[in-house]
């Protein structure tokens, strides 16, 4: 029997290489391996990288690797890193994830992403963070007409990059209004909400957007995502978790595929604390 629960299990995407953690690549690429030998590897999804790391990746790594790339340039910089992925036997493309940077303009950007994936991947995944500015919503109409999925950054290092409750849930139901799947990004470490003592910075909680998810699958009102989205009481946040059977959980992680965390440890001690994972 496994030992993550189907709630849970790739729910948390490698980023270790990425801020605040800024692990070297060095140490990121062994240490992945090794949660993937872990106990609690089910929890663990691909290992995360900009296209510009990917080469060294490939070098470093001793096993085969999954990866998620993240694109820096734009669409033109989506056929490069897929080919070159393609060529590296170590590596198995799991998802490319691309950022909307034409603000004036997201919709058209979204359709370039959408071709130039279109025209270089085959049954990979493909992640556009439209933002939450501007014509947001159209461009999440290109994502969902090409059938592909969305990405929502919900921190970073400064305080303007944390979305509202409010936004979230916005997100999260025109996503599911379009059917559209989506992971998370940035801020997400821990399982509930809460303020950081050391930078004051309001943090989601990922137990917080799961179950805001099923809620909105479940047809609540918004301002119903938003008191989920704001709750800080771990132990009943842990106890809706514990309340999904196992065709909920299934069908909330069709649709919140995962998040990106620098810290695989965090999520996995978080779970463990709310006993919703055996401390492994």
């Amino acid at each position: 029997m496994s030992t993550v629960s189907a709630l849970y299990r790739r729910l948390v995407d490698d980023a270790a290489m990425f801020p605040p953690g800024d692990l070297p690549l060095t140490a990121a690429v062994p240490a992945h391996h090794d949660h993937h030998s872990a106990p609690y590897a089910e929890l663990v999804g691909a290992f995360v990288c900009t296209d510009e790391e990917l080469p060294k990746v490939a070098e470093t790594t001793a096993a085969p690797l999954r990866v998620a790339v993240v694109i820096t340039g734009g669409a033109g910089g989506i056929e490069p890193a897929v080919r070159w992925a393609e060529r590296s036997p170590a590596l198995e493309l799991a998802a490319v994830e691309v950022r909307l940077r034409d603000e004036g303009d997201l919709a058209r950007n979204a359709l370039r992403v959408v071709r130039a994936a279109e025209d270089c991947l085959d049954d990979q995944a493909v992640y556009v963070e439209t933002g939450l500015d501007g014509a947001w919503e159209q461009a999440l109409d290109a994502v969902a007409e090409a059938g592909y999925a969305a990405k929502l950054r919900t921190g970073g290092l400064d305080a303007h990059l944390f979305p509202t409750p409010n936004q979230v849930a916005a997100f999260i139901t025109a996503c599911l209004d379009r059917e559209v799947p989506f992971k998370c990004t940035a801020g997400l470490h821990n399982a509930v909400r809460h303020t950081d003592p050391a930078t004051g910075f309001e943090h989601h909680g990922f137990l917080n957007v799961l179950l805001a998810t099923r809620a909105s699958l479940d047809g609540a009102a918004h301002s119903e995502l938003v008191d989920l989205l704001t709750l800080q009481d771990g132990a009943q946040l842990a106890d809706r978790a514990r309340a999904l059977t196992d065709q909920q959980a299934e069908g909330t992680r069709r649709w919140f595929t995962s998040f990106g965390s620098c810290s695989i440890d965090e999520p996995r001690h978080d779970l463990a604390a709310l006993n919703l994972m055996e401390n492994l």
